[in-house]
């Protein structure tokens, strides 16, 4: 084909379709010459002849216009090419072409007459256009000519006739300026004479002519004169105004009210009034503030004055600082005094114009804006009410921040919060206001006075902590908390939401009669602190507060290093009956009393310490001042948590921490690599299950607690970056274990007696707070109340979880593993038959385990070891045993079917000895050991799943387990995948 193609293009010769059109499709029909027509018309034609030949045509030609006929044609042609063939299908398409073109022609010469006649109307139209433009040419020649001739001549007239009217309107005015130039000679007249009212009136009048005239240059400086008058009638006004903010007078607030109503500025007033009250309140403090630093000062230094309030308030001596608060409140009283008095005129003004009949029905549009003054004047005064006591609140707020109170005596900070409670009791009937800055301010130096207090306690709690010897504080079974003294304000209001309740029925009595009790005069602040002085002390009586002096003198009483003197018995153990004890019961006497009752099957007496007691009555005194120092609920709350944090962080630290008093060749650190050796313990042997880690909530517990409330800065300890001051403030040094206790000795098991009466303290002191938590929930605001549940829910709720790593350093050393190691290395393990007789190493072990009950059976009788204590250790030492078991059967290197058979009879022998000296059920991983033992008979596959599944074996455990099973039924090639797929897992451990 395509050498068909080129032959054409070098011979010059077009194509069939090239021949009848050269470029596009588009030229194959264009429309034939005048000589093409007349050649066709000349031929003769047979219409029918012609229509078969169009006919013949294939469909194809006609599809579209990118059709492309000479590809078409050529791919047509045979492979064989025969001239006489080509010749003839060349002729047939010429005939084809030619009765087409002889169609168009046809076609063409039948519209000939429609083109015509088309031609023709647009020449008409043509004719049509250029007479409408000839029309309107004339049109417009008339029209300019009416218009002079007619309208320009009428106007004229009518502009001279204006200009007459323009002139008459001209004399009047001149009448009436004249006129105006006399009034305000009368007026400057009134003026002299102090007629405001008939001033006010007159000037009005005059304003009111003089804006019809204001073109005038004459009338524009009158009117600016009569302007300026009455600025200054509106400034002796705004004066007038201002007096009244201190001291309200009904008749001179009328003069002034009817004043601005002829002014018409009625709600101007109302701005104004609302800005002097503002003035007011900032001058009235100020001054109150500054008399009382000068006074102090004792000089008349002027620097003072000069000073912003906020920098005055922090002059204030701590000796005149509940007069100066007492007085500060009483001149705000009056400003709020007058408020009050003000609104109550335009509330009794409002009625007599509503009750009294006028005019108001002839004039609707008057009415209406009378109504829409009112309104906004009574939106604006009820607006005020919070705007003002607004201001009220950051004066005192500035006031009560610039003096630190927190070394006030516990009487003088009480005044200051009943004046504060008063002052918030006029700000809830002033505006029904509940005085959150108020709330805020007294709510922060409460805070300050209370850290103040708590850190003091918290160093003391520290000193007790640091001379503990933790030995047991005798006390009656059936004691309670609520036997102490300072728990007694729980049986007088044993809901706590009874006394909140009526205490405000109480009060709601006198809030809704203050302002009327002095209206006539007085001040409800004049007599508060000698009323508060009795009401303080029936306070402190009846909730039994005591002093710091008593307070210290009960903290010596409590000496952990002497003996529980008589009287301290008689106040907790006594306290529930009042009876006096007959004579004292030694300690040794007590000790004797109780006896191996570590298993527990009766309820014997709370173990706790004096530093519990100590903690417990803190307590008590912290809900006692909660009660008193409402605003800081919450934070006293917090403080109180405060207690139960480092008391247990204390027994963690001394008791619990892996690496701290002693380094045990039993007893591995937090830091030391998984291995077997003679000196330690592996860590894996308790990792895996969480023997010798504490809990993740207790682990978060501690880390919050070492970070918000322990200085580590200060204990020598690094652990990040160096705090500020302040936040060091805040915290307490980490407390030291007590000379005194010893914990590296085998005798005493290691210091279990001192660790259960810790431990079990600890738990106690949980219990106790789980018994307050009710009324604690009462008090806490509901705001706050996610962070008490929150407290109760990941810190009391731990205390039990610390008997895990503290007993577990116990279990570590208590029983000789690495011996138990030894003796299992020593054992032959690929023997060929089946033994009867267990190993000696099974034995040893069982001894060390006897040894262990016997000791603890001796530590029973110094004190008690509640029953999940004692699960607890036999729990840790079964599973460290039985761990070791299964890393001395991962030591061999050779065993036989004989041999694993030997492991279970050990296994069994021990399981068998160890139930009789435990009541604990069941053993705890007790299939750790016979899982392992039983993995020796795995097949491959088999083999291969138990790796996947059981993650509790070391990686060293299960390539030992392949190893061993190398040859007997597992060949090398298998030993490789399981190896390979041990690797895999310990990967992401890496």
């Amino acid at each position: 084909m395509q050498k068909i193609k080129s032959l054409m293009a070098r011979q010059g010769l077009k194509s069939p379709q090239e021949s009848v059109v050269d470029t596009s499709p588009v030229e194959s029909f264009r429309t034939p010459s005048k000589e093409e027509l007349r050649e066709l018309r000349e031929q003769p034609t047979d219409p029918q002849a012609q229509q078969e030949i169009i006919d013949s045509i294939e469909e194809v030609y006609f599809s579209s216009d990118s059709f492309d006929m000479v590809q078409y044609e050529l791919e047509k042609l045979p492979p064989d090419l025969n001239l006489l063939e080509l010749e003839e299908y060349r002729d047939k398409l010429k005939r084809q072409q030619a009765a087409v073109s002889k169609r168009v022609a046809d076609l063409i010469l039948e519209k000939q007459p429609s083109y015509v006649k088309e031609l023709e109307r647009v020449t008409s139209l043509q004719t049509n256009l250029q007479l409408a433009a000839v029309i309107c040419t004339n049109a417009r020649r008339q029209l300019h000519s009416a218009k002079e001739g007619f309208t320009e001549a009428s106007l004229g007239l009518l502009a001279n006739q204006r200009r007459r009217q323009l002139l008459t309107g001209l004399l009047k005015s001149l009448r009436t300026i004249k006129t105006l130039q006399r009034t305000d000679v009368r007026l400057s007249e009134m003026l002299e004479e102090e007629d405001y009212p008939g001033a006010i009136q007159l000037c009005l009048e005059c304003q009111k002519a003089a804006s019809t005239f204001k073109h005038y240059n004459c009338i524009s400086e009158l009117n600016s004169k009569l302007q300026d008058t009455l600025e200054q009638i509106e400034e002796q006004l705004d004066v007038a105004l201002s007096k009244t903010c201190k001291h309200f007078d009904v008749s001179h607030y009328t003069k002034v009210q009817l004043a601005y109503k002829l002014l018409g500025k009625t709600q101007t007033a109302m701005d104004q009034l609302h800005m002097h009250f503002t003035q007011a309140i900032h001058n009235t403090v100020f001054q109150v503030v500054l008399g009382y630093v000068e006074l102090c000062a004792g000089n008349a230094d002027t620097k003072f004055q000069k000073m912003p309030y906020k920098d005055l308030c922090t002059h204030i001596t701590t000796d005149s600082y509940i007069p100066c608060l007492t007085d500060l409140c009483k001149a705000l009283w009056e400003v709020m005094l007058s408020y009050h008095l003000t609104m109550q005129w335009h509330d009794e003004h409002y009625k007599e114009e509503e009750t009294t009949p006028g005019a108001d029905d002839s004039n609707t549009e008057g009415s209406d804006e009378s109504n829409v003054g009112r309104s906004y004047v009574k939106k604006k005064l009820e607006h005020g009410l919070t705007r003002i006591w607004q201001d009220v609140q950051l004066k005192v707020k500035a006031y009560l921040l610039g003096t630190d109170v927190s070394n006030f005596k516990y009487d003088d900070f009480i005044v200051v919060l009943d004046v504060i409670s008063r002052l918030m009791q006029v700000g809830e009937e002033f505006c029904g206001s509940k005085s959150e800055v108020l709330q805020e301010s007294i709510k922060r130096q409460s805070v300050n006075y209370f850290k103040n207090y708590h850190r003091t306690r918290l160093e003391e709690l520290r000193m007790f902590l640091e001379n503990e010897t933790w030995e047991l504080c005798p006390v009656k079974s059936n004691f309670s908390i609520a036997q102490l003294h300072e728990f007694r304000f729980m049986g007088q209001c044993r809901s706590p939401s009874v006394s909140p309740s009526r205490q405000p029925e109480s009060t709601e009595l006198v809030e809704l009669c203050l302002f009327e009790q002095y209206l006539q005069g007085g001040n409800p602040f004049e007599m508060q602190i000698d009323n508060k002085e009795e009401e303080t002390e029936d306070v402190l009586a009846s909730n039994g507060y005591e002093s710091d002096e008593l307070e210290k003198s009960v903290y010596q009483d409590y000496d952990s290093d002497s003996d529980v003197p008589e009287e301290l018995k008689q106040d907790y153990v006594d306290e529930q009956t009042g009876d006096a004890p007959v004579k004292s019961v030694s300690r040794e006497t007590l000790r004797s009393r109780k006896r191996s009752d570590y298993n527990l099957n009766r309820a014997n007496a709370p173990i706790l310490t004096n530093t519990t007691l100590n903690v417990i009555r803190l307590v008590g005194k912290y809900m006692q001042m909660m009660n008193i120092l409402k605003p800081i609920a919450f934070d006293v709350i917090h403080c109180v948590s405060q207690l139960f944090d480092y008391y247990l962080y204390a027994v963690y630290t001394f008791f619990g921490r892996n690496d701290m008093h002693f380094q045990s060749a039993s007893l591995p650190s937090q830091g030391s690599q998984p291995g077997v050796s003679r000196q330690a313990v592996p860590v894996y042997w308790y990792e895996s299950s969480g023997l010798g880690l504490i809990s993740s909530r207790l682990r978060t517990t501690l880390s919050r607690i070492q970070e918000s409330l322990i200085d580590m800065e200060a204990g020598g300890e690094n652990a990040g970056p160096h705090a500020s001051p302040e936040e060091r403030k805040e915290k307490v040094p980490s407390p030291h274990l007590s000379q005194l206790v010893i914990l590296t000795s085998s005798d005493t098991l290691y210091g279990l007696a001192e660790r259960v009466v810790a431990t079990e303290s600890l738990v106690f002191l949980a219990e106790q707070f789980e018994f307050l938590q009710p009324h604690l929930d009462t008090t806490m605001p509901s705001a706050k109340k996610p962070f008490l549940q929150q407290f109760y829910s990941q810190t009391v709720s731990t205390a039990s979880e610390l008997r895990k790593p503290i007993y577990w350093i116990v279990a570590a050393k208590a029983i000789d593993y690495e011996q138990m190691l030894l003796l299992m290395a020593g054992v032959k393990w690929d023997i060929k038959e089946i033994m009867s007789q267990h190993n000696v190493y099974v034995d040893v072990l069982l001894k060390e385990f006897e040894k262990f009950n016997q000791r603890l059976g001796d530590v029973s009788r110094i004190v008690r070891i509640p029953l999940p204590v004692s699960n607890v250790l036999w729990e840790h030492c079964i599973r460290l045993a039985n761990r070791t078991l299964v890393e001395g059967y991962a030591n061999v290197k050779k065993c036989s079917n004989e041999g694993r058979a030997l492991m279970q009879l050990d296994f069994q022998q021990f399981l068998m000895k160890l139930e009789k000296l435990t009541d604990l059920r069941p053993i705890p991983d007790k299939e750790f050991v016979e899982t392992y033992i039983k993995a020796y008979y795995l097949t491959e596959n088999d083999m291969e799943q138990f790796i996947k599944n059981h993650r509790e074996y070391s990686m060293k455990q299960l390539t030992n387990l392949v190893n061993v099973c190398l040859g007997s039924h597992i060949n090398k090639k298998a030993r490789q995948k399981l190896l390979a797929a041990i690797d895999d897992i310990d990967r992401p451990k890496r």
